[in-house]
């Protein structure tokens, strides 16, 4: 082991690159991960496996392991058993979607330097990997030292004195009669302070019968104390020791006794600084049971919380009640102030309700602008009620944010237990329900869960609105530009389908695809939506305006469908449309889950000429291999990842790296969401041939397309953009 340890400082010399092994099953997070550190440079290694990364770790060095917790076969726990069994001379970091703090421990116990959650923001990631790779040198440095040092008597008082443990000795009634340097360090005591003291001085009174037992073993062999958690007492009149909480110190104790011709004599012991790995810990807790943008529970924490607050109700026969809430026509914020805005709306929203809460409410955000809150014991319907009214009012004030005036309100749902359910899955249903009632009944308001109210009415309703929409034309196709970045000029349209519901007002796609897809209207709404597509179209030739390619969404159920590409191409035909004017986007999520008779559908479009754009690239699955499988034509890059590119942060982005994967396959990249000119210059220097975004234009109507080409025809639709 000293050897390869030898040889792992000489090669990192060498190159001046740190070796990284990532391990993942997921290919296209590894390709996108290697392409993010190599650009910031370093040599990067792949592990489709746990089996395949202990292969790799057994026949080459690495200074840093990014290591997937939850991975087929050999799992990443099991990988940092080996690890620590075979004593490899490295950092991991967990890099992963389980978030459990029961996994998270472990893979501290197992010897992980660090965490970072999935999905990651790329510069967090990067700072940690550059964490780790100091973390690995310094240890490198300082067992360069000690080999250097020998085995001699110079040797191990380097050792102790530098350790960063503090190492002491105990006679057997409990005396200090050897302390290193490192006391003064860690507790403020000069060594000739402790020396001759009972070690009863320095330990915190919380279990300190237990403690005293620990700290002063008697026991050797595999029964001494190891690896155990207490606290010590710092020196309070001392200026060196900084940033204890109340002058306590936690470490993780390590302690045997000492026997001459069988007979005790004393105790040996060290104590490590664990405060930092205790914050981590916390940190890493903090993160995987709170929503990052609000710093409220999320789904995990909240659930736990309901668990709790079920058993003791159940118990005790109290009553509590689930408010579920939804902000009215939020979406209209992002799509005309833009992400930024929505999300400090978001954190102010959140704000305002924990100001109308009680110390024992948990307030939760689901995601999006949706909010979930708990209210614990309460004594009637009316007070619940009169909580509900506080938190209307409260948002119903104007919200004043960067210059803008704003003017919100939400709908919400209130279920009680047990009436409303007796599990927190029923509740919730039913606090949904109640919620989605609100908002028909005119929104801005609240309403109860009553046992009138269908557990399927919300999907019926929605069902039963969809087919009467179809049969009265309710439905509307708008579009939105997608323009070359370099000279302004409308390159494309992608179609984007909105209901204007008699009642609800404007609806987007999410508030209505997902019913129309359970509910078999999928389609025939398609088809309506290419029939309209391809009038507009025509309309658009007519006029003598040039000739511009539109993009339409399919969805997977569409494609599911045997004639999908048949009746396609005869409405094409039928309106006399070449195909070269098409293209049509499908998920990331629906190509990865692709059968042989959607590859089918694909391809036979795609030899008829028209295109194929995956959309929102980068938060699925996909791999390289479905990328050469599929005969795919562009990706868009996902909107969440535009977002991460502002001015004055030179870090490399996850865009970088798909974007070299795209020139590699020889595809076509469109960014989606650019919403100012730095994201626009950069996305147009790293090579992407179209964009499509707020900067230029949000969706807009089939007219308002019309008059936009037509008063622009002369030297080709385009915008004009500030410099």
């Amino acid at each position: 082991m000293q050897n390869k340890v030898s040889e792992n400082i000489i090669a990192t010399g060498k190159t001046g690159q740190s070796h990284i092994l990532i391990v993942d099953d997921q290919l296209s997070l590894l390709r996108s991960l290697q392409a993010l550190l190599q650009i910031n440079g370093y040599r990067v290694s792949l592990a489709k496996n746990g089996s395949e990364a202990i292969t790799k770790l057994q026949d080459d060095n690495y200074q840093l392991l990014l290591l997937d917790l939850q991975m087929p076969g050999i799992d990443g726990l099991e990988v940092l058993e080996f690890v620590r069994q075979a004593k490899l001379d490295l950092e991991t970091i967990v890099v992963s979607g389980d978030t459990s703090f029961t996994s998270i421990k472990e893979a501290m116990r197992l010897g992980a330097y660090d965490f970072v959650q999935k999905p990651y923001d790329s510069r967090e990631l990067l700072a940690t990997v550059s964490r780790g790779i100091a973390h690995y040198q310094q240890k490198k440095e300082l067992q360069q030292t000690e080999h250097s040092l020998g085995e001699s008597e110079q040797l191990h008082r380097f050792i102790v004195n530098n350790s960063p443990d503090f190492i002491y000795m105990l006679d057997k009634q409990g005396i200090f009669t050897y302390v290193n340097d490192k006391v003064e360090e860690l507790l403020g005591y000069k060594r000739n302070e402790l020396l001759g003291r009972h070690f009863s001085s320095i330990i915190h009174p919380h279990n300190a019968a237990e403690i005293h037992n620990f700290f002063s073993e008697q026991r050797a062999g595999d029964r001494a104390t190891h690896s155990i958690e207490i606290r010590l007492l710092a020196n309070q009149s001392s200026d060196r020791v900084e940033g204890l909480d109340n002058s306590e110190l936690v470490v993780e104790l390590n302690a045997i006794g000492m026997y001459r011709d069988k007979d005790f004599i004393g105790t040996l012991g060290s104590a490590r600084n664990i405060s930092e790995r205790k914050s981590s810990e916390e940190h890493i807790s903090h993160q995987a049971y709170h929503d990052l943008l609000t710093q409220l529970p999320n789904r995990i924490l909240f659930d736990d919380r309901m668990n709790q607050i079920l058993a003791h109700a159940g118990r005790n026969g109290q009553k509590f009640a689930m408010l579920f809430m939804d902000l009215d026509s939020f979406k209209l914020i992002n799509d005309t102030l833009g992400h930024v805005m929505g999300d400090l709306v978001l954190q102010q929203v959140s704000s305002r309700i924990l100001g109308c809460l009680r110390a024992e409410d948990t307030l939760a955000r689901f995601g999006g602008d949706e909010f979930c809150l708990l209210l614990p014991d309460i004594s009637s319907k009316e007070s619940v009620a009169a909580v509900a009214e506080k938190i209307l009012k409260a948002v119903r004030q104007p919200f004043s944010i960067n210059n803008h005036q704003l003017y919100l309100s939400l709908s919400l749902g209130i279920a009680i237990y047990p009436n409303a359910g007796k599990t927190g899955e029923a509740l919730l249903h039913s606090a949904d329900i109640a919620m989605y009632h609100a908002k028909a009944n005119g929104k801005d308001s609240y309403c109860f869960y009553t046992d009138t109210m269908s557990n399927n009415s919300n999907a019926l309703s929605v069902e039963k609105d969809l087919q009467s929409a179809l049969e009265e034309n309710q439905f509307q196709v708008f579009f939105q530009p997608k323009v070359n970045p370099s000279t302004h000029v409308i390159v494309g349209m992608e179609a984007l389908l909105r209901w204007q519901h008699p009642v609800r007002g404007l609806l987007y796609p999410e508030d209505f695809i997902a019913a129309a897809e359970s509910s078999k209207l999928m389609v025939p709404l398609g088809d309506w939506v290419l029939q309209r597509v391809c009038e507009e179209v025509v309309r658009w030739h007519k006029q003598g305006l040039p000739p511009i390619k539109v993009s339409l969404n399919i969805s997977l159920v569409q494609l599911k469908q045997p004639t999908f590409a048949e009746n396609f191409i005869q409405t094409l035909q039928k309106f006399e449309l070449q195909a070269d004017l098409f293209e049509i986007e499908i998920s990331e999520y629906g190509l990865h889950h692709s059968e042989q008779d959607v590859v089918k559908e694909l391809r036979v479009l795609s030899d008829y000429g028209v295109s194929v754009t995956i959309d929102s690239f980068g938060r699925g699955h996909s791999s390289l291999s479905y990328l050469q499988d599929f005969p795919v034509n562009t990706l868009k890059i996902d909107r969440s990842f535009i977002r991460e590119i502002e001015e004055g942060k030179n870090q490399n982005r996850i865009v970088d790296g798909i974007a070299m994967m795209a020139k590699g396959l020889k595809l076509n990249v469109v960014g989606s969401g650019v919403e100012n000119l730095h994201q626009l210059n950069y996305l147009r220097d790293l090579g992407c041939n179209e964009v499509q975004g707020y900067l230029y234009s949000k969706a807009i109507s089939a007219q308002e397309t019309f008059n936009l080409l037509e008063s622009r025809s002369s030297d080709g639709p385009h915008f004009r953009l500030p410099h």
